[in-house]
């Protein structure tokens, strides 16, 4: 069976968690978007991780962890991670990884940060990883495949042609040196000798796999709002975030993927800029909320960005869930919210004077204004319930409120930050 692992909102679910937790008893873990601009984090038997390329499901000796065609693959950052988890004591992991993969090049990195830069007021709130340009690459058929590293003269002729193209944009637009070919072919023969032992055809190691009933996990990165088609354009990601998109970000056919774990956060958060309606204006009660949140507070798992600070949103997950075909929700860190006497959900819009339920497009999102009920707080920890009739009465009825104002079902809830910290409902 072929599940996907995907996220509701803007990214920042808990996706890790969910994914190294099914990961027990899944034979294959795949990434099959996005690059290393956001982060999971894990906590396991080993310690705190927070990951950027590698599946969170690396720390099972059993699995296979795949970095698939659609990831915007950063070589050196892959290296550095794979590194970093085995000097903590991790099991060297078996990785697999697609020769039909793009990488970012180190010239992308520049270019982010230098569009940025150009940007100013009017910039993106990139992570300055490289990906826009990545993509922009990638589509305009100038990108590299890892294939690529492997063919010396190809790779020499194909590096004068893009050094000719990007230096003009460099010394005329962005007013910054110039790209050196020789030093870039000498770089990309490093990133040859880091990728080697991992390369193959990811795409025909995952067709097999299908046909011998192999248990595969689809990783996604972000979540649903954060997709260049369907989320807050242009304040999105450059690669789909949607299930839909694990077939052919993974080189799977779409049949394959009979389940779609949606992971929704029991409150809001966001990194970045965008518009984000149920956003807690008041800085003293987003900070409170902020520095009791997930693992260590909210703050990005790759920039250590403080979050923006948001109550549910039932309108924004409600659509989240039905772009990513959702079988079910996994319903996280609603052990935070045990503090709070009364709390705020998000039911509704208000967009000029009038109520709507559907998620609209961003120029109308900009002037939306929540429509907030108050439920009952619990008042208690709920870390350590392992069977949903024990939790708090107030605690499931705001459970039971969310799932009816989704429409979807929620059959996992995250109540800490470990691997056990969850409760199965069976509905």
């Amino acid at each position: 069976m072929v599940k996907a692992v995907v996220g509701a909102n803007w990214g920042d679910e808990g996706k890790g968690k969910i994914t190294d937790m099914l990961s027990e008893s899944a034979d294959i873990i795949v990434r099959f978007q996005g690059g290393a601009n956001a982060g999971h984090t894990i906590v396991n038997d080993y310690g705190t991780f927070a990951l950027h390329t590698l599946p969170s499901g690396v720390f099972y000796g059993h699995t296979t962890s795949v970095i698939a065609n659609g990831v915007a693959l950063n070589i050196p950052v892959l290296a550095k991670e794979i590194q970093s988890i085995v000097d903590r004591g991790v099991p060297m992991p078996r990785i697999l990884v697609s020769d039909r993969a793009q990488m970012v090049m180190p010239y992308h990195i520049l270019f982010d940060e230098y569009e940025e830069e150009r940007l100013g007021k009017a910039s993106f709130g990139s992570t300055k990883s490289g990906i826009a340009p990545f993509y922009s690459d990638k589509f305009a058929k100038i990108g590299y495949q890892v294939s690529e590293l492997f063919d010396e003269e190809l790779l020499k002729d194909k590096i004068h042609r893009t050094c000719e193209q990007k230096n003009v944009l460099l010394e005329h637009l962005y007013h910054k040196p110039l790209i050196d070919e020789k030093e870039l072919f000498n770089t990309l023969i490093s990133y040859r000798k880091m990728i080697e032992p991992y390369v193959c055809d990811v795409s025909a190691f995952l067709w097999n796999a299908i046909k011998e009933g192999k248990e595969i996990l689809l990783e996604g990165q972000l979540g649903t709002l954060k997709d260049p088609d369907h989320g807050i354009y242009p304040m999105v990601t450059s690669s789909s975030t949607l299930a839909g998109y694990g077939a052919v970000g993974a080189g799977i056919p779409p049949y394959s993927i009979e389940k779609v774990v949606t992971v929704v956060k029991a409150y809001s958060s966001a990194v970045g800029a965008g518009a984000f309606v149920s956003e807690i204006l008041d800085e003293t009660e987003a900070e409170e909320l902020r520095k009791r949140g997930g693992n260590a507070g909210e703050y990005g798992a790759t920039t250590g960005r403080p979050r923006r600070m948001g109550w549910f949103d039932c309108v924004a997950t409600r659509y989240g869930c039905r772009l990513q075909g959702t079988t079910d929700v996994a319903f996280t860190v609603l052990d935070v919210l045990g503090y709070l006497d009364k709390i705020p959900v998000c039911v509704g819009y208000e967009v000029d004077g009038q109520e709507i339920k559907d998620f609209p497009v961003t120029h109308l999102l900009e002037k939306a204004k929540p429509i907030l009920v108050e439920l009952d707080g619990w008042k208690c920890d709920i870390t350590g319930i392992s069977e949903y009739d024990k939790l708090p009465e107030n605690c499931r009825k705001y459970i039971e409120f969310i799932e009816e104002h989704i429409g979807f079902p929620i059959t996992m809830v995250s109540n800490g930050p470990k691997r056990s910290d969850i409760i199965y409902r069976n509905i």
